[in-house]
C-alpha cells in the first residue's frame, strides 16, 4: 500500500491559479466585418460569419470575431451580402487611371458596381510598355486594382503602322520581341481585336505567333473576334479561328463580349456554344465574358465604314470622302452595315468624337431626316467632321439568355464612355439574372463575377474570401444593388454598395467614396 504524500498548502493555491483559464488578449486587426452573409466566390452556400482583416489580408472568417480580434473599425453587415470584390476581365478603363485627376483615377463608375480589380488593355488595345503604366499607377494612386493586357494593336503599329499587309520574318520578328517583353514586365495575356483596323490586316498565322510568345510565358489570348455577325467570316467562322488560335499557339483562349449580332445571326449561340464546349471537350480552355445589354457600344468609323476604307486612320478615310470615285463604294458598304445591324433605328447616338456636331440622344435615322438625306449619307456627313459614339440594339434576348446560362461565361462590362454598361453592368447583371427571369442562384452569380473570373486570368489570392488571400471585399444591399444608368443618363453611379474594400483599404462607407486611392497595379510573375 503506497504512502499518501500531503503537498504544502503553498503548492496547492500555485496548481489551484495554474488550472484558472485567463482570457486571452484579443488579437489586433484593422478592420471586422460583422454579421453578414458570406459568399466567398466558389459557388458554395452562403453562411453567416464574420471576417478580420489586417494589413491588407484576411486574417479570420468565423464566428465572434470580436471575441478574438481588436479591431479599429467594425462593420455592422447584418443584412448585407458579403462578396469577394468583383473582377472586370474587360474594361476600358486605361484612361481614367492614367489621368491627371485623382477622382478619375479613382475608378468610381467600377467601385460602385463593386469591382475592386479591373482588366485594361483589351480589344488588342494595350500599350507593350508595361512596366511604365504600372509604374505610374503605383506612383500617383488609382483605386482599384489593375491587371494588364499587351495588346495586339500598338504592336502592330509600332512595326507596321497601319499598313493593310502581313509582316516580313524581320517585322514579326520584332513584334514577337515586343510581346515577349511586355510578358516578362507583368502582362497577364495578349490581347487582340481583330475586327478593328489595323488588326483586321492580320491573317490568322500573324496571330498565332504572336499568342505562341504570351503562351510560352503563361499567359492566355484575349479577343474581340475577327466578326461577330456576317461583316467577313461571320461569327461561327471568327470562333473556328479563336479556337485555331488557341489550339496552334497552345494557351487559353477568352472571347470578350461573346455576342450574335444583327438579325442576321441571331439564333446562331446554340451552334457556337456548340463548337466552344466541343473544344472543351478536347482539351481546350476556352471562356468568355458577357455584358447584359441588349445595345453594343461602339463608334459609326467602326461599325459602319467597311474596312479597307480605313487603312490610314480617319484622316485618310475622309480623303477618300472627297474622292467621287471612291465614295460610292464606301455609301454602299455603309448601308449594307446599317441594315446588318437592324437599320439605322437602331443605331443611337451617345457622344460626338473629333469635333463632330452630332446630335446625341438621336438615331441615324432621326439624323437622317433632320438632314432629308439617306442614313448612310447622314454617317457620311458625321464622319466628315470627327466620329461620334453609338449604341447600337443589335442582340436578341434569346441570345444574351443562351450564353448567361453557360458555365463558362462571366460577367464583364466592356465599360466604355458612351454606354450605361461602363457604369451599370455588375448591378445590372444581378438584376437580370439573379432577380429576373433566369432565376440564377446567388453564389453562382457571385462566381461568375469573382473567383471564376480570377482563375481565368491566373491572379494571386484574389477573387476568393478565404485566410491569407487579399482584402478585396465588396458589402452591398441585395434588395437596393441595382443600375441607374441607362442609355439617355450613362454616366450615374449604381446604387446598393455599402462598403468596399480594395486591399483593406475602404474605398466605400456607407454608400459615400471615401477619397482612398488603395488600388495596386497586378503583375504577372513570370520568369524571364
Amino acid at each position: 500500500m503506497k504512502k499518501r504524500i500531503n503537498a504544502p498548502a503553498s503548492l496547492i493555491i500555485i496548481a489551484s491559479l495554474a488550472g484558472c483559464q485567463t482570457t486571452p488578449q484579443p488579437l489586433a486587426a484593422d478592420t471586422i466585418i460583422a454579421g453578414g452573409q458570406i459568399f466567398d466566390g466558389s459557388g458554395g452556400a452562403g453562411r453567416n460569419a464574420d471576417i478580420a482583416i489586417r494589413d491588407g489580408m484576411i486574417l479570420y472568417i468565423g464566428p465572434n470575431a470580436s471575441s478574438r480580434y481588436s479591431a479599429e473599425n467594425t462593420v455592422d453587415a447584418k443584412g448585407l451580402i458579403v462578396s469577394p470584390g468583383f473582377i472586370d476581365p474587360h474594361t476600358h478603363a486605361g484612361s481614367d487611371l492614367a489621368s491627371d485627376t485623382a477622382k478619375r483615377r479613382a475608378n468610381l463608375p467600377f467601385a460602385f458596381q463593386g469591382v475592386t480589380t479591373v482588366v485594361i488593355g483589351n480589344d488588342g488595345g494595350g500599350k507593350p510598355d508595361i512596366a511604365a503604366i504600372a509604374g505610374a499607377a503605383k506612383a500617383n494612386g488609382i483605386g482599384t486594382n489593375a491587371a494588364y493586357l499587351v495588346g495586339f494593336g500598338p504592336v502592330r503599329e509600332a512595326v507596321l503602322a497601319k499598313a493593310n499587309r502581313a509582316p516580313t520574318q524581320a517585322e514579326l520578328a520584332k513584334m514577337k520581341s515586343l510581346v515577349g517583353t511586355a510578358m516578362c514586365e507583368g502582362a497577364w495575356g495578349l490581347s487582340a481585336g481583330l475586327y478593328y483596323v489595323p488588326q483586321s490586316y492580320s491573317q490568322t498565322d500573324e496571330v498565332v505567333a504572336l499568342a505562341k510568345v504570351a503562351g510560352e510565358a503563361g499567359g492566355y489570348y484575349d479577343t474581340h473576334m475577327r466578326d461577330e455577325s456576317t461583316y467577313n467570316v461571320t461569327v461561327t467562322g471568327a470562333v473556328a479561328e479563336t479556337l485555331e488560335i488557341g489550339r496552334r499557339a497552345d494557351l487559353p483562349v477568352h472571347i470578350a463580349h461573346i455576342k450574335a449580332l444583327g438579325p442576321a445571326v441571331w439564333g446562331h449561340s446554340a451552334r457556337m456554344i456548340a463548337m466552344i464546349e466541343e473544344a472543351q471537350a478536347s482539351g481546350q480552355r476556352v471562356t468568355a465574358d458577357q455584358y447584359p445589354w441588349e445595345a453594343s457600344g461602339t463608334r459609326i468609323s467602326s461599325a459602319l465604314v467597311p474596312r479597307d476604307a480605313l487603312e490610314g486612320g480617319l484622316p485618310a478615310l475622309r480623303e477618300r470622302l472627297g474622292d467621287p470615285a471612291q465614295i460610292p463604294a464606301i455609301r454602299a458598304g455603309i448601308a449594307a452595315a446599317i441594315e446588318r445591324r437592324g437599320g439605322a433605328d437602331r443605331l443611337l447616338i451617345t457622344g460626338r468624337l473629333s469635333g463632330s456636331d452630332a446630335p446625341v440622344g438621336k438615331t441615324l435615322a432621326q439624323l437622317a431626316e433632320m438632314r432629308e438625306v439617306s442614313p448612310a449619307d447622314a454617317a457620311i456627313d458625321v464622319l466628315r467632321m470627327g466620329d461620334a459614339r453609338l449604341a447600337s440594339f443589335n442582340m436578341s434576348a434569346q441570345d444574351i439568355a443562351a450564353f448567361a446560362d453557360q458555365e463558362w461565361v462571366v460577367t464583364g462590362s466592356d465599360g466604355s464612355n458612351g454606354h450605361p454598361r461602363k457604369y451599370g453592368s455588375f448591378p445590372k447583371a444581378y438584376r437580370d439574372l439573379v432577380h429576373g427571369e433566369a432565376q440564377m442562384g446567388i453564389a453562382r452569380f457571385i462566381r461568375r463575377s469573382t473567383g471564376k473570373t480570377a482563375d481565368i486570368i491566373g491572379l494571386d489570392r484574389r477573387g476568393y474570401l478565404k485566410v491569407g488571400y487579399h482584402a478585396d471585399v465588396v458589402i452591398f444591399d441585395p434588395s437596393t444593388f441595382a443600375p441607374n444608368a441607362n442609355y439617355s443618363a450613362p454616366r450615374a453611379l449604381s446604387s446598393g454598395v455599402q462598403h468596399l474594400y480594395v486591399n483593406g483599404v475602404p474605398v466605400i462607407t456607407g454608400g459615400a467614396y471615401t477619397g482612398a486611392l488603395p488600388g495596386e497595379p497586378l503583375l504577372k510573375d513570370t520568369q524571364c
